[in-house]
């Protein structure tokens, strides 16, 4: 079941969000991971920049998240989990699969760090296109807050 979430459960979607990032650890470089790889006050201000969360649960417990937000003229799709111990059993599809249907006829970017091949083959599944590194570049600039650091190690999926 795929409910929306506020922050109001900002412990159980951190919970999921740093359960999952341990896998970027070793392929992000090193000053761009820390622990916790989100905080709580960062998750609290992806809520007040309009970040919307929605959340799958399983046998009555939240085992996944992903989130969209309002950008200009597209939907960013931001923050997308699943725990560790339930990935790879179709979680992060059904919640993709959720949003695409809630945003059809909208064009939808996902950032990911370039050394993610398993989230950039995950998204290409779903239709997306991998953006060449000039274009992925413009589009982080313009869409995304985020340091340059995590920009120069970062690419762009795109489902128009």
């Amino acid at each position: 079941m795929i409910n929306e979430y506020t922050k109001n459960d900002t412990s159980k979607i951190l919970h999921i969000i740093n359960d999952a990032s341990l896998k970027y650890k070793s392929i992000i470089p090193d000053d761009c991971w820390h622990e916790p790889y989100m905080s709580e006050q960062e998750l609290i201000d992806e809520f007040s920049s309009g970040v919307r969360m929605y959340g799958y649960h399983h046998n009555g417990k939240l085992i996944g998240v992903i989130g969209i937000q309002e950008v200009k003229d597209v939907v960013l799709i931001r923050h997308a989990y699943t725990l560790t111990s339930h990935q790879g059993k179709g979680t992060g599809g059904a919640l993709l699969e959720y949003l695409l249907k809630k945003n059809q006829n909208t064009r939808l970017l996902v950032g990911t760090w370039k050394n993610a091949t398993w989230a950039i083959r995950f998204y290409e599944k779903f239709g997306f296109i991998l953006h060449a590194k000039d274009q992925s570049t413009l589009l982080l600039k313009k869409y995304w807050q985020i340091p340059s650091k995590q920009i120069k190690n970062s690419v762009v999926l795109e489902r128009l």
